[in-house]
């Protein structure tokens, strides 16, 4: 899946709406002499902020908010420079429960969301942000003949 969508690049970022860069596929994070490899990222050039998608390929778990806020934490830190907006998150799941998507995203002030494959995305963004972020639809579009079931 991840390497039809960098396969797709252009294509993409086209369905992703105006501003987005491609950053890269699988970057790089090395933290507390760890090293951690985002799926996914994009850097927004009108928000002026980075965009990390965190794709999985299974049920919703609570440990992806876990995994996709130090990501963007990290990327924050490391990458974004003086004057950059927070970095937004999106976590793509096969499937989610709303009711603890929900409850597990009250709990975060970062501009995070979580989106099934086939559901509408469920988020705590501001309408600025969300508006230029694209729709669970675009996205769907562009996944569909890369099979998204199969493991990134």
């Amino acid at each position: 899946m991840e390497q039809g969508l960098v396969e797709h690049a252009r294509d993409f970022l086209l369905e992703l709406g105006r501003g987005f860069a491609f950053v890269g596929s699988q970057v790089r994070l090395e933290l507390g002499g760890k090293e951690f490899y985002c799926d996914l990222l994009f850097f927004h050039t009108e928000l002026r902020c980075y965009v990390v998608i965190e794709l999985k390929a299974v049920d919703f778990d609570l440990s992806h908010l876990g995994q996709l806020g130090l990501y963007m934490a990290a990327v924050d830190d490391f990458l974004a420079h003086p004057g950059d907006k927070p970095t937004i998150g999106l976590l793509l799941c096969k499937t989610k429960n709303n009711v603890i998507a929900e409850y597990a995203l009250r709990g975060y002030s970062a501009p995070i969301g979580v989106a099934e494959w086939t559901a509408e995305l469920t988020t705590n963004l501001t309408e600025e942000l969300a508006s230029s972020l694209p729709s669970i639809a675009d996205i769907e579009a562009e996944l569909a003949p890369l099979g998204h079931d199969d493991a990134p």
